[in-house]
């Protein structure tokens, strides 16, 4: 796995996504791990793709430099997606990156009539996935 490639593609989308906020935690995980943290924090026991976790701010961290949070993926998840949809491993970690940092951002799909949907999409193309 290129973990520098990952790094690089996280500073790119985060910048085309617009934040002040440049940092994150991209985290690869698998199936088991993730099912254990969708389980425990969200109540959901199953298996998913990528889980975002925002971070909390102190009152003594400067807000513009804080850490956007964690992106969570699970590798194994990805990788029979990516052969789903006739993707590659990569495009697909790079979609689920994109998707985790949206919801960093404050998007959520589930309530916001497709905002979240037509920006992945646009910024999709503007990354080249």
């Amino acid at each position: 796995m290129n973990l520098k490639k990952w790094r690089l593609f996280s500073q790119r989308a985060i910048k085309s996504i617009g934040t002040e906020k440049d940092d994150v935690s991209i985290v690869f995980v698998s199936n088991a791990a993730i099912r254990k943290l969708n389980r425990q924090y969200r109540g959901k026991d199953y298996v998913t793709d990528v889980l975002s976790f925002p971070s909390a701010h102190e009152r003594f961290e400067n807000q513009l430099k804080a850490n956007l949070g964690e992106v969570v993926i699970s590798l194994e998840r990805a990788a029979t997606q990516s052969k789903e949809n006739g993707l590659t491993i990569a495009n697909e970690v790079e979609q689920l990156i994109l998707h985790g940092l949206l919801h960093l951002c404050g998007y959520d799909h589930a309530s916001d009539n497709g905002e979240m949907n037509r920006l992945e999409l646009n910024l999709r193309r503007k990354l080249g996935i």
